[in-house]
């Protein structure tokens, strides 16, 4: 039977599919602005007991209730951003939150803030790593958002440094985005005399660009946004960016997924001044210099050991004293909460010149 031998009834099914649809769409709409009711009376019981808005802890329990009831056919990415957009949405009724990042927009950095906390913010876009810790730190923005480490590069060195200067910022959540890189441009390929990029991804695909592009010239811009921009005004030039980027300043995508590393990732840290409530998969992050002599850090290491603590980062950086000493970063499975973190944390102080607790935060899942 041909396909459209029978029009009359494929166009009545198709009617009463969508009609079906419209019904269900009322009964959603009716659900979610009930729950949005339901979230602003929490706010105002939030406000008369001095509570914060944002609630890492809470929002991940979310996250992890509907993802482990998802049945499909949806699947666990879109879930995940429609409970976003649902949570980002009931937020702002209580308040709308600023949020600090490294722009221009469609950076890196933004769609990690995207990614974390929505549409319902008000994000400020600034110059540097440096201006997002100074904004939270005054007070300008509720949060920001900064790169903390690649899979490729390792820890990024302004974010690190930040935490030196302003060590009680405290890390509330993180953001695990997958890094996919592409190369943005109006012209052919054989046309391309110039690649703009921020160095990390240029960095990440090297191998690639060297290989492809052995004529072009490569230069460093603040972020691949800009890079993007620069890709639209000039001739003969492309960037290295995001998808969303190519779209944002419509440009073609030459080449897709150019990264050297297929599991190419970043890390990202909301950080803030508010501490962060136990949800039983969380992290701790530290910072710590000990003594200058041998087997100091071995000794500091065994504490974790002994305390049966799992280390899942650390990252050595230079103290920037007179003498040549470091300061350790480490994040480790746990809450501050927990019995023998805090016998971890006692023993730590004693034996080290300087300690630091960075804050405790959910583990992300990979995004992206």
């Amino acid at each position: 039977m041909a396909k459209n031998e029978h029009p009359h009834r494929t166009a009545a099914q198709l009617k009463s599919l969508r009609h079906q649809i419209d019904k269900l769409d009322l009964q959603i709409l009716k659900i979610v602005n009930e729950r949005a009711a339901l979230a602003a009376e929490i706010g105002k019981v939030k406000d008369d007991h001095g509570a914060e808005v944002f609630s890492p802890a809470r929002e991940e329990e979310v996250f992890q209730n509907m993802i482990q009831a998802n049945k499909g056919p949806l699947d666990e990415t879109t879930i995940r951003a429609v409970y976003r957009e649902i949570m980002s949405g009931a937020r702002a009724l209580q308040k709308v939150l600023k949020v600090a990042y490294l722009g221009p927009e469609y950076s890196f950095s933004h769609l990690a803030a995207l990614e974390r906390f929505g549409e319902a913010v008000e994000y400020m876009r600034v110059g540097s790593i440096a201006s997002v810790f100074e904004e939270v730190n005054r007070s300008h923005v509720d949060f920001g958002v900064v790169p903390l480490e690649n899979s490729t590069d390792g820890g990024v060195s302004d974010t690190l440094d930040m935490f030196m200067r302003l060590p009680q910022l405290k890390i509330c959540a993180e953001v695990r985005l997958k890094i996919h890189h592409n190369l943005l441009a109006n012209c052919e390929q054989e046309m391309i005399r110039r690649v703009y990029s921020k160095p990390q991804a240029l960095a990440q695909c090297r191998n690639w660009l060297s290989k492809n592009l052995p004529h072009a010239d490569v230069k460093d811009v603040s972020s691949t946004a800009v890079a993007a921009q620069l890709a639209q005004q000039e001739p003969g030039a492309a960037a290295v960016a995001s998808r969303q980027a190519a779209v944002r300043y419509n440009l073609r995508i030459l080449f897709p997924d150019i990264e050297d590393y297929p599991h190419n990732e970043t890390r990202f840290a909301v950080i803030g001044h508010q501490e962060c409530g136990k949800t039983g998969r969380d992290k701790t992050a530290l910072m710590f210099r000990v003594s200058h002599h041998p087997g100091s850090l071995v000794d500091a290491l065994e504490i974790f050991k002994s305390n049966k603590l799992n280390l899942t980062w650390i990252e050595s950086f230079p103290a920037k004293l007179a003498k040549p000493e470091y300061v350790f970063f480490v994040d480790f499975e746990g809450h501050v909460e927990d019995p023998k973190v805090k016998k971890t944390l006692a023993a730590l102080e004693a034996r080290c010149e300087e300690l630091a607790v960075l804050g405790s935060f959910p583990m992300a899942l990979v995004s992206g």
